[in-house]
């Protein structure tokens, strides 16, 4: 299984971005150290994991504490060990998915893209954990899930979406290119 893994970290003077390797970590919690080894004195912690251009997991940690964790389906923990160890242990579905399709239609045509006045919902999708761990940024809980679910959405385009509105767009996309 593939994986793309970008640690963003947030302080006073901006973000910075980092790729990050997983292989060796045995639990969620050495994911959370590796995250908090990208910068020990950043204000927000953020990893974005893509895997096989298929899921997405969201982790937070606000000055390297209070884990939060978004899975974009929680079919990830039962196709790779990387899924079982980022999304795993999370009981709690985000949302329904049906809970979204009229707030979709909503932020697709606040935003002003014009293909997206119409989103197609993955009625498959199965999002776990905690949808509203960007909401500070400018990413509420339905327009996460509606990003997510908007059929053709590859975890990267969901992760360059998010960046670009919360501020670090370029700083991933540099990541990415390296």
């Amino acid at each position: 299984m593939s994986y793309f893994a970008a640690a963003v970290v947030r302080r006073a003077s901006g973000w910075t971005a980092a790729e990050v390797d997983l292989n060796g970590a045995a639990d969620i919690d050495e994911v959370a150290d590796l995250l908090r080894d990208v910068d020990q004195d950043a204000e927000i912690s953020l990893l974005f994991v893509e895997s096989d251009d298929v899921y997405l997991a969201i982790m937070r940690l606000d000055e390297g504490e209070d884990l939060r964790i978004f899975g974009s389906d929680s079919a990830f923990a039962e196709e790779s060990r990387l899924g079982a160890l980022l999304v795993g242990d999370i009981k709690a579905p985000a949302l329904e998915i049906d809970d979204v399709v009229e707030p979709a239609a909503h932020v697709a045509g606040a935003s002003g893209d014009e293909d997206d006045d119409d989103p197609a919902v993955d009625p498959d999708a199965d999002p776990v954990g905690d949808a509203d761990l960007l909401a500070d940024l400018g990413i509420s809980a339905h327009r996460l899930l509606a990003i997510c679910s908007r059929e053709g959405m590859l975890p990267a385009d969901v992760t360059a979406q998010v960046c670009q509105v919360i501020g670090c767009g370029n700083e991933v996309e540099e990541l990415r290119e390296a």
